[in-house]
């Protein structure tokens, strides 16, 4: 029993002396802790130049209506914390997430999930997924994030703007060269030069800019296609070569031209690059451009100009069309003109012309799902709808209304109210900015009466669709709830060929086989019925969902 006692102590102290050597500095395996950077709502997964990732969204995301394109995978434009809200990796609290990208997809299909909308897209160069941000045990991400700046800092010289600019230039640009006889040989070398020059610095490629040639003088002529020339080097000797044309300076008929006939798949569209077009003009057009303009800019062509030694004081009394460039361009903010004093210094223009191109965000002429509509409300305002109930309707309306890009270039928006009879409460183009249009759906008054629908979809295409600009997408969307009194199918017909796209919103008595007649086929995609009205606020992501749908499984132009 004496001897138990110290070799109790020292087993003891062996055993603390082997825990010792094992651990002598215990810091050593702790396991390294995971910093994980917060973003802002609006972060787009392409601009973030890493393969995968984790990140922090804050609260609040939904509100900021960042867009996000696709269901379950994304195209790279999408906001990061959007797109984790729409796969429910995260709520509107935020939270974090972890990103990692993928190869781009051919088709990302928009859907509504965790009320929140995503749009359709038709191809998009990069892909990602999100999952929930629990990093698997031993992984761990970078603790900063390697951003790619979309509009970089310009420095004193500006050479490191550009060059970053240049990087992710990818557009579809048409030159529209002036051959008319005003310009002379010497001034027709200087704009050739300039071509060139401009195509060596785009660095034109199928990666990223593509360039064809227009010249104009009486007519325009195609001098190569936008797939004629895959990069500068062979893209040079072709500009070379074009000889001048002559004739008058019409830049309505170029621009008519390139509407119709330029901008499609077999000349090189790609369609997932803006298409701009850019005009150089010698003084002045000798014809009309703003009619032109207009409907290539509802194609959704980014139009610029360059005017070279414009008309004097004395000179403008010549001008067919004073303040031509405002006229024609999408934006008066200047980004979209850039006047040259004399062909002389024509070549200076080259980098402030290119960024501009090339700098996608600013080029808000592009046609979307949102912007390329005319959309006629036809309002049922019988007795049987009352008072309370039509302002819901009303609500329904202006829901629907915010979704889109508001302007008399962009979405326009029209209503018919109707009972026995119909009455135009505004007409397309009547309000032109989204605040006055919906002030205006709000103070639509409630009429009550009769049901005929038939007559009041006949009065809209009348009314509203016979006055619809050319390249708009005709929408009717019918709201109704209750039979009518008169024949619906010969007028939903009618409609239907001269290719307006239909939606029936039944309500509580509303005839299914009527809202089926009303509808554009397949029914099921734009015919939807409720039996209360204060349940139609869930049609509203569906009916914009599936406009947008229909938009992007077409062609561009």
């Amino acid at each position: 029993m004496l001897l138990r006692a110290p070799l109790t102590a020292v087993w003891l102290a062996l055993l603390l002396s082997c825990s010792s050597e094992a651990k002598p500095n215990g810091s050593k395996n702790k396991k390294p802790k995971q910093v994980i950077p917060a973003i802002e709502c609006d972060v787009r997964a392409g601009k973030i130049n890493l393969p995968e990732f984790i990140a922090k969204c804050p609260s609040d995301c939904k509100q900021t209506k960042s867009q996000v394109y696709g269901t379950g995978v994304f195209a790279s434009i999408s906001s990061i914390c959007n797109a984790a809200i729409h796969s429910g990796v995260i709520t509107n609290s935020g939270g974090k997430v972890i990103v990692r990208k993928m190869a781009g997809q051919n088709i990302y299909r928009g859907s509504n999930s965790q009320g929140l909308r995503s749009l359709s897209l038709p191809k998009w160069r990069e892909s990602f997924v999100v999952s929930v941000g629990k990093p698997k045990k031993g992984v761990i991400y970078p603790s900063t994030l390697d951003y790619i700046p979309s509009r970089p800092t310009y420095s004193k010289t500006g050479e490191m703007d550009f060059f970053l600019i240049m990087q992710y230039c990818k557009v579809d640009i048409a030159w529209l060269m002036d051959g008319s006889w005003s310009i002379g040989k010497r001034r027709f070398k200087i704009q050739k030069d300039f071509l060139a020059e401009v195509a060596q610095v785009i660095n034109v490629g199928v990666a990223g800019p593509m360039m064809g040639v227009i010249q104009y003088g009486d007519d325009p002529v195609t001098e190569f296609s936008l797939k004629a020339y895959t990069n500068s080097r062979e893209l040079k000797p072709a500009v070379d070569k074009i000889t001048q044309k002559g004739g008058m300076s019409n830049v309505g008929k170029a621009l008519s031209y390139i509407n119709k006939h330029y901008f499609s798949d077999a000349n090189g569209n790609r369609g997932g690059a803006p298409n701009v077009a850019v005009v150089l003009v010698d003084g002045w057009p000798t014809d009309k451009v703003e009619e032109a303009s207009r409907q290539a800019r509802e194609s959704g062509i980014n139009i610029f100009f360059v005017t070279i030694e414009g008309p004097d004081e004395y000179e403008k009394q010549n001008v067919v069309e004073p303040n031509f460039v405002d006229k024609a361009v999408c934006r008066t903010n200047g980004f979209y003109s850039l006047p040259v004093s004399s062909w002389f210094a024509l070549r200076k223009a080259v980098q402030p012309l290119v960024k501009r191109v090339c700098d996608t965000d600013r080029l808000v002429c592009s046609k979307t799902c949102l912007n390329a509509n005319d959309i006629a409300f036809v309002i049922d305002g019988s007795s049987s709808v009352g008072t309370g109930n039509f302002r819901t309707v009303l609500q329904f309306v202006a829901n629907i209304t915010r979704e889109f890009e508001i302007s008399d270039t962009d979405t326009r928006v029209g209503a018919v109210q109707y009972t026995y009879e119909q009455r135009l409460e505004f007409a397309f183009g009547q309000h032109n900015n989204k605040a006055d249009l919906l002030n205006a759906i709000k103070r639509i008054n409630y009429w009550s009466g009769g049901t005929s629908t038939g007559a009041a979809i006949t009065y809209a295409a009348e009314q509203l669709f016979s006055k619809s600009k050319p390249n708009k997408r005709k929408i009717m969307i019918v709201i109704t709830d209750g039979r009518s009194y008169d024949d619906v199918r010969a007028p939903a017909l009618a409609v239907h060929r001269q290719g307006v796209i239909a939606y029936s919103i039944g309500i509580a008595w509303a005839a299914q086989d009527e809202l089926e007649y009303i509808a554009t086929d397949p029914d099921k995609e734009h015919s939807y019925f409720v039996d209360e009205f204060d349940s139609l606020y869930k049609f509203v992501s569906k009916v914009v969902n599936n406009i947008c749908q229909e938009f992007n499984s077409q062609p561009r132009n």
